[in-house]
């Protein structure tokens, strides 16, 4: 099941499960000490897929002003062991979607590590930045445009 809350929407139990898995897989399983809780959760939209009660993909989505000018996509995430089931692409899918339908328009910017620029460029996102290193990792700015 799909779910997209605001911050103040989501129960204690959710930000939780949330913080959790991006705990799991930003800090411990990618080797990558960082502040994980940065102070943009408050501010942003959190869309979930959840199934038989487990967190199964996750994605924050933030307003223009926010992280950035423009709307913006992060902490895009699947379970370890749901991966290879096609929800990254669907998790994206409803994220722009979302975006789409709140801010008709508006342009969506990510910041993708560099080994995933060809998955966001399937939805057409293009490199808007030099590759640069974040918390150890390889990373591009990318942008979708909306006409």
């Amino acid at each position: 099941m799909w779910t997209i809350k605001s911050f103040q929407e989501l129960s204690t139990y959710e930000l939780y499960t949330y913080l959790q898995l991006r705990v799991d897989v930003f800090v411990v399983e990618q080797s990558c000490p960082y502040p994980e809780i940065d102070g943009y959760d408050m501010d942003s939209y959190h869309l979930a897929y959840i199934e038989n009660g487990e967190l199964l993909s996750y994605a924050r989505i933030l307003p223009a002003g926010i992280k950035y000018n423009r709307i913006s996509i992060g902490r895009v995430i699947v379970n370890k062991k749901a991966r290879g089931r096609g929800l990254a692409k669907q998790l994206m899918e409803q994220a722009i979607s979302f975006s789409s339908e709140k801010w008709p328009n508006g342009d969506i910017q990510l910041q993708a590590q560099t080994q995933l620029k060809h998955f966001y460029g399937t939805f057409g996102f293009e490199e808007i930045s030099e590759e640069y290193n974040e918390d150890g990792i390889p990373h591009v700015d990318m942008l979708l445009h909306k006409f």
